[in-house]
């Protein structure tokens, strides 16, 4: 079983590094291109888009912290989602649009919104969060 877990995060992070991500699209397209990979099968245990049970536990850490810990990297996802070049924009447009479709019901990062998330990834890269 872990073999097959393997594969399927190597698959996973293939397809990702394999893509070209612009740096400003849809949060739509950013998942397509980059989170499907994992959130549409549920790899690694990724909470799979659609699943409201699975996302509610996560909605409810709240926007900043969820964008944050994810674009750092957190359990088995690794950072920016495998996609080296993706913006903490693009990041947290996706994350938006998997939320809006997993019970939540968030807004697109605004500049305020978007400072925040960006102090959450360094404050857990300089150690202060775990």
């Amino acid at each position: 079983m872990r073999f097959k877990s393997f594969i399927s995060l190597v698959s996973c992070l293939a397809a990702v590094c394999g893509s070209s991500l612009a740096m400003a699209q849809s949060g739509e397209n950013t998942y397509k291109q980059v989170c499907a990979n994992c959130h549409a099968t549920g790899v690694l245990n990724a909470p799979k888009f659609g699943d409201k049970a699975k996302w509610k536990s996560l909605i409810a850490e709240g926007q900043v912290e969820l964008t944050g810990h994810a674009y750092f990297g957190v359990r088995g996802m690794p950072p920016k989602g495998g996609s080296p070049n993706l913006s903490v924009e693009g990041f947290a447009n996706a994350l938006v649009y998997m939320v809006n479709n997993s019970g939540g019901n968030w807004s697109p990062p605004d500049a305020k919104t978007l400072a925040a998330i960006n102090n959450e990834v360094e404050a857990r890269k300089a150690g202060l969060k775990k």
